[in-house]
């Protein structure tokens, strides 16, 4: 799972402060942005493997646990890494920030300018 390394693809809530200026900031960075709402996320949990896999994360850290449903439905419960995936292909509403790709690098972008590091990484940064 990769992206062309011209354009970046990003996966965020549109409707969130965060989610607009990440938006912006890919645009600014490239011409050739790719925007998919989480309602309009991946459909597979191969897909998200390639996804998490880039990001370095468990699937489990990409989720806000305050939201309700989380609280409700997923608290408590231990998950491998595949069911983790599942809950992550049925629940992508569920994530807390922002994920950008751009080759086969990706971000999980706590703060907007996130994002910059698919451009400018340092030798010490980690993708997430």
């Amino acid at each position: 799972m990769k992206s062309h390394k011209r354009e970046i693809v990003l996966y965020y809530n549109p409707e969130t402060s965060s989610g607009k200026m990440a938006a912006a900031y890919a645009r600014s960075l490239s011409h050739n942005v790719i925007l998919y709402s989480f309602k309009d996320a991946p459909a597979t949990e191969t897909y998200w493997r390639g996804i998490v896999e880039m990001l370095d994360m468990h699937p489990k850290e990409m989720l806000d646990k305050s939201k309700p449903y989380y609280q409700k439905e997923i608290r408590g419960k231990d998950f491998d890494d595949e069911g983790w995936l599942y809950v992550l292909k049925r629940n992508p509403d569920l994530i807390k920030y922002p994920i950008a790709i751009r080759g086969n690098q990706a971000v999980f972008c706590h703060t907007p300018t996130a994002i910059l590091k698919l451009v400018r990484p340092s030798n010490t940064d980690k993708y997430h």
